[in-house]
């Protein structure tokens, strides 16, 4: 009887080990940004998961560094999908907004060669907005399937300003 249940258990654990972890997408949408150290850590994880990233809506400011922190072959737009850059800022002593260069030097070196060419031909990253959208942004990143978008669509959950799809 003992050899029996030590058989059951040890096949048990054998298969709860072999189970491939479920497969994820992140979809980024709404997101206006944040802090830079914030988006870091956030896409460093998306980034060893292994999960993919479907940009539908806006990605604005921090979230942008999605596209030098996921693999190009793991990330895709929808017809939706509008980023916005600007140069980076900090708060002085006093609590006043200031340009941050070293921030936005960082910014820059972050993005993938494409994305900074198109920051360049627009006149560079400013304390304004800038947009990538449409036929621009469907250049540098690749547009998503419907497959990419069903999948995403079938089981989200939300997970801070990003949310997170699990497939199964």
């Amino acid at each position: 009887m003992r050899a029996h249940l030590l058989a059951i258990a040890i096949a048990g654990l054998v298969a709860a080990l072999s189970v491939a972890p479920a497969s994820a997408t992140v979809v980024l949408s709404g997101d206006a940004g944040g802090k830079m150290e914030d988006y870091t850590a956030r896409f460093q994880q998306v980034r060893a998961s292994g999960d993919n990233v479907i940009i539908d809506g806006t990605c604005l400011s921090a979230c942008t560094m999605v596209l030098g922190m996921v693999p190009r072959n793991r990330l895709c737009a929808t017809q939706n999908a509008v980023l916005g850059f600007h140069a980076a800022w900090m708060y002085d002593e006093s609590g006043n907004r200031v340009a941050s260069p070293s921030g936005t030097r960082g910014l820059l070196k972050n993005y993938p060669p494409a994305v900074r060419a198109w920051i360049a031909r627009n006149g560079g990253l400013k304390p304004d907005m800038m947009y990538l959208r449409g036929g621009a942004l469907a250049a540098i990143i690749p547009p998503c399937n419907s497959a990419s978008r069903s999948t995403a669509a079938s089981n989200i959950r939300r997970v801070g300003a990003i949310r997170h799809a699990l497939g199964e």
